[in-house]
């Protein structure tokens, strides 16, 4: 079964929360409400979020400052920002918000297809990250493995199965990355976004690389190059 990616929206008017539930709700995703800032870095602490829908004006802390915070926690400083405001107040304005790390800005009333087009990419980007951090554990597990002496035959083979099962898995993954980056490309996408697709490719070749130096006949799996 396929986890399902959180999305974190707040804002501090429950009408709101509520529209954009109702325009998120065809991603089948998991969404999450925050009616402040300081709710938002509550939920921050305990569970992972593809993207976060943040509202600028807010009572309190504001969208600008909770974003700050966001930014400061190395846990949370990597997850997308799109924030949204009802006010226009020019360049100056939304100048700040990409300051303070936002990678997208929508003014309300926004297009709803707009918008959920918008969050998709960054959902399927974190899914495509979650795929390769499990490929990077398998590899690891396999890496473990594989220093110590075979006392049996039957244990020899266990390998060999779990290679060609990370193999197919990875290569699901990788058509998938290529997929996505043709649709950025296609679409004129946020350049946030092409660069973090970007990113993926390049871990996806370096565990492609590690993967296929542990194939029978490549060498010892002491060579496996670096992923970084």
């Amino acid at each position: 079964m396929v986890q399902k990616a959180k999305i974190l929206l707040v804002d501090d008017r429950p009408e709101n929360l509520l529209a954009l539930e109702a325009i998120l709700s065809a991603l089948d995703q998991t969404l999450v409400r925050a009616s402040s800032g300081e709710e938002a870095l509550k939920a921050l602490l305990t569970d992972d979020f593809a993207v976060i829908l943040l509202d600028v004006q807010m009572p309190g802390m504001d969208g600008f400052e909770t974003a700050a915070h966001i930014k400061r926690r190395e846990r949370t400083r990597d997850i997308p920002i799109i924030f949204l405001t009802a006010i226009n107040h020019g360049p100056h304005h939304t100048f700040r918000g990409y300051a303070a790390g936002a990678v997208d800005y929508i003014s309300k009333p926004f297009d709803p297809w707009v918008l959920r087009a918008k969050v998709s990419v960054f959902v399927e980007l974190y899914m495509k990250n979650c795929q390769l951090r499990e490929q990077a554990a398998l590899l690891r597990l396999q890496l473990e493995g594989g220093g110590g002496d075979k006392a049996a035959v039957g244990e020899a083979k266990e390998p060999a199965g779990l290679l060609a099962e990370l193999s197919a898995r990875l290569a699901a993954v990788e058509e998938q990355a290529e997929a996505l980056s043709k649709q950025l490309d296609d679409e004129s996408a946020d350049a946030a976004a092409v660069a973090t697709a970007a990113h993926l490719e390049r871990k996806l070749t370096g565990l492609r690389r590690a993967l296929d130096a542990l194939e029978p006949g490549t060498g010892s799996t002491n060579s496996v190059p670096s992923q970084n």
